[in-house]
């Protein structure tokens, strides 16, 4: 038979030989897909179930960041962002699709890897400034409980690699005459630095930060941007932030806007130096291509040309063209008409 293949033993079960190449195939792609990246999710969804109902706040997303990338998330509420921070920072588990972050599986670490992978691989910075610190410690003994945590790493000379490590850390984020203050000696911005050391203290590969200024005013929320620069630059850590300030989306060279769970559009900026040593900033924005060939249409492109339900797709030989089907086509031709034989306004006055 075509295909398949017969046992020699009776009763053995033929083998569908087109299936197991599908999935192959497919075991191959997944393993493609990411190849090379600190973070990788594949058509990642999180469904929550509240009083009998499912809500899906990831649908099939899909995302990639480089090694030594900064990257904000933005969004409107409910969009997904946050949801997606807490997965990446293992505080979450997916319920389908695949995610990776250091080549960590976290759809399959067991409880005790996820604790080490909480550690070790990755820093968090969470929004509420006192959320990050514990009240009844110093800076410097903050950024030193990770390290005493993780004892694997630090175990030897102990004491004494922990006690540098800390004054690097506060001595690069430029706090290290605060090193002997309790966090209630603190001001917001000052927690906030020492959160990205306490963050940084076992020099985790990827750094994430939910709303990190959310709580500043917009001078010391620029200061706080700096740091997490400083920290991607002169660290080496790769940094994802999810944020509403656009001051700090409009800073990086990459920001991923996510809605309804998925990945939407990607703003990409590029800072070109002149002859003269003048530096401009351009950017340019893509609508994001999903693994299964999905985009998400901007809401106003949409609108302006009253797409609605289906549209005509043509391929050229160089793009693939869009454009509203024919009835739609003439509802918008009889709105256009209709707008072009309105009477005019009266005059004010």
């Amino acid at each position: 038979m075509a295909g398949t293949a017969e046992g020699t033993a009776e009763g053995t079960a033929e083998v569908d030989f087109a299936e197991l190449k599908r999935r192959a195939r497919a075991a191959r792609e997944a393993v493609d897909y990411g190849h090379g990246s600190v973070i990788s999710c594949d058509r990642l969804v999180r469904i929550f179930t509240a009083d009998r109902v499912e809500v899906q706040a990831l649908q099939g997303l899909d995302l990639l960041v480089d090694r030594g990338d900064l990257v904000a998330l933005v969004g409107a509420s409910g969009s997904g962002k946050s949801t997606l921070l807490n997965i990446l920072a293992g505080l979450d588990v997916p319920s389908a699709g695949s995610a990776s972050v250091g080549g960590h599986d976290l759809l399959t670490m067991t409880a005790k890897e996820r604790l080490h992978y909480r550690r070790a691989v990755v820093g968090f910075v969470w929004q509420q400034t006192a959320r990050n610190l514990l009240p009844f410690l110093t800076a410097a003994q903050n950024v030193a409980l990770p390290m005493q945590l993780n004892g694997e790493r630090w175990s030897a000379g102990r004491a004494g690699r922990r006690a540098a490590r800390v004054r690097e850390l506060l001595g690069t984020l430029g706090i290290a005459q605060l090193a002997d203050r309790r966090p209630a000696q603190l001001s917001g911005g000052e927690q906030q630095r020492v959160a990205i050391a306490v963050a940084m203290a076992n020099d985790p590969s990827v750094v994430l930060a939910d709303e990190p200024t959310g709580e500043l005013d917009s001078e010391t929320a620029a200061g706080i941007f700096e740091a997490f620069r400083t920290v991607n630059r002169d660290l080496g850590a790769t940094v994802v932030i999810v944020t509403h300030d656009p001051m700090v989306a409009g800073e990086v060279r990459r920001t991923v806007a996510i809605r309804d769970g998925r990945t939407s559009t990607e703003v990409l900026r590029r800072t070109d130096t002149d002859e003269h040593g003048q530096r401009t900033v351009s950017e340019r924005e893509y609508v994001m291509l999903d693994r299964s060939g999905r985009v998400q249409l901007p809401r106003e492109f949409l609108t302006a040309l009253g797409m609605e339900h289906r549209v005509a797709v043509d391929l050229a030989s160089d793009h693939i063209a869009l454009r509203p089907d024919d009835r739609a086509g003439d509802r918008l031709d009889d709105r256009l008409d209709d707008r072009a034989d309105a009477p005019a306004e009266p005059a004010a006055g």
